[in-house]
């Protein structure tokens, strides 16, 4: 399998309550969150309190796990769904969300977009007491911690087990009486509330809203949980003194789409605003602004006309690609970029262009794109990235590799040029990227440029932790019965 440069975000969630097409409206919401994960898909739907949930999930795209048979069968007036990119945990179907449990206290449903940098404690926890897993992701943590009966009523479990879990987590609860939205202290996760006539919509991001013609209310504030029953909303504030927001500044840079509303600013306008600031900063003489797209396309326009360059749309993608399953050669490697991205010659022989993108992690992808446009005739490459170089891993959901395997830490700036081929590289500033969102650089995660992170997590932090213990316990296991069998013999 050949591995995206491109980090992944961990999952988008969208949940509705009080419409009677709640399943439909959420499948057309996961449709708008799709470039939030592509790994599998599901949702859980409940026709009135009381009633059992039904459940459809799937490895693959929203249009590929679901069907007119089976949005028929899923009917309610609450539904909740997931799509989800694995940042923990492995790629297989019980893996899938929402998850579903059915304990004393009824049966309760989740979803989950983040990463908990203390689930591997917790689950050490759980275990000695005699919980037992059927998943290998963090998420199924929440709901062990609240199944347990010794907190009172379901809301005070909630809270309790708020209260035991670190890291970042938007999420959505389907109990059988309520759907419950909750956003972390930190505000990592985006989390939106909308309406559609009566009814409530939760969602990771605005675009979704727009697509189900749902009217924007507000976000989900850090550190709230919002509870959705037949009395309304209502709203209940974890315990978060001295907790600061800080939501991850890559939502802006790469992950939320571009029609989507952040902090009360649409991304597209920030990502403008970012490709101008780095016009300012790393000005060139150049004949012609190339995007990468579609997530470079913004900041491109923003670098065009700050530095009065014409912009060209000289690479092609093609959208109709999932992942390559091939051997890493050199040889796939080359087609697997050109698969995805190819060039309009005409609009870069015999000329010096700018390639502008979002960002450049291992730089694998950045090389070939150059090495492209230098077989296409192009004079001179100059390579612009709008945010600063990626120096330190991310423990919040985000799946950056490790410190070795970042560019920035392996080269200085002149030696990323050389090693991508470039003329020139130039990126954004730290400044000059909290300047461009509008907002104070405080309210923001930056950890993945600064090594500041907002929540302490274990030194020895391992997200695939939960598959090598399985691993290492099956590998037992095997010995045992092999050991057993020679004595018998």
């Amino acid at each position: 399998m050949i591995e995206n440069e491109k980090p992944r975000d961990h999952c988008g969630i969208f949940g509705v309550y009080g419409h009677p097409d709640a399943a439909t409206l959420t499948y057309f919401g996961l449709y708008a969150l799709q470039h939030r994960g592509q790994e599998s898909a599901g949702i859980v739907s409940s026709e009135a309190d009381g009633q059992v949930f039904r459940v459809h999930r799937g490895m693959g795209l929203v249009s590929r796990v679901f069907n007119d048979s089976a949005l028929r069968g899923m009917k309610g007036t609450r539904a909740i769904g997931h799509v989800r990119y694995s940042t923990t945990g492995s790629s297989s179907i019980v893996n899938a969300q929402p998850m579903v449990v059915d304990c004393a206290r009824g049966e309760i449903a989740i979803a989950h977009n983040g990463n908990l940098v203390n689930a591997n404690i917790l689950r050490d926890e759980l275990e000695a007491y005699g919980s037992i897993f059927q998943t290998t992701v963090d998420s199924e943590i929440i709901l062990h911690l609240m199944a347990q009966p010794k907190y009172g009523d379901r809301e005070n479990n909630l809270l309790y087990a708020l209260g035991r879990i670190r890291g970042a987590y938007s999420l959505l609860i389907m109990g059988e009486n309520e759907l419950i939205g909750v956003r972390d202290p930190n505000g990592f996760r985006p989390l939106s509330i909308g309406r559609l006539g009566n009814a409530y919509i939760l969602s990771s991001e605005t675009c979704a809203f727009d697509l189900i013609q749902a009217e924007f209310v507000r976000d989900v504030e850090p550190g709230e949980v919002v509870i959705l029953d037949k009395d309304g909303l209502r709203s209940v504030k974890m315990d978060s003194f001295g907790v600061r927001p800080s939501l991850c500044i890559f939502e802006y840079i790469y992950f939320a789409r571009p029609d989507s509303l952040l902090k009360g600013r649409t991304v597209a306008q920030v990502r403008e605003e970012l490709g101008r600031q780095l016009a300012r900063e790393t000005p060139v003489k150049a004949d012609a602004i190339i995007p990468v797209p579609d997530s470079g396309n913004y900041c491109a326009l923003g670098f065009s006309r700050e530095s009065n360059i014409p912009m060209e749309l000289a690479f092609v993608r093609n959208h109709y690609i999932g992942r390559t399953f091939l051997q890493p050669s050199q040889l796939i490697r080359d087609f697997n970029v050109r698969v995805k991205l190819n060039l309009v010659r005409d609009f870069v022989k015999g000329k010096r262009v700018v390639i502008v993108d979002d960002s450049i992690v291992r730089g694998t992808t950045a090389r070939a794109r150059v090495k492209n446009l230098r077989e296409a005739g192009a004079k001179e490459v100059h390579v612009r990235v709008s945010c600063p170089p990626h120096r330190h891993p991310c423990h919040y959901g985000i799946d950056f590799p490790t410190h070795k395997e970042l560019i920035a830490n392996e080269y200085t700036q002149a030696g990323i040029k050389e090693y991508l081929g470039a003329d020139s590289i130039g990126y954004l500033s730290q400044e000059g990227m909290f300047k461009a969102t509008g907002h104070p650089k405080d309210e923001f995660c930056a950890a993945c440029f600064t090594g500041e992170y907002p929540v302490p997590f274990p030194k020895d932090l391992d997200k695939f932790i939960m598959e090598k213990r399985r691993s290492q316990r099956q590998t037992l296991a095997a010995s045992v019965v092999e050991d057993t069998q020679q004595r018998l013999l």
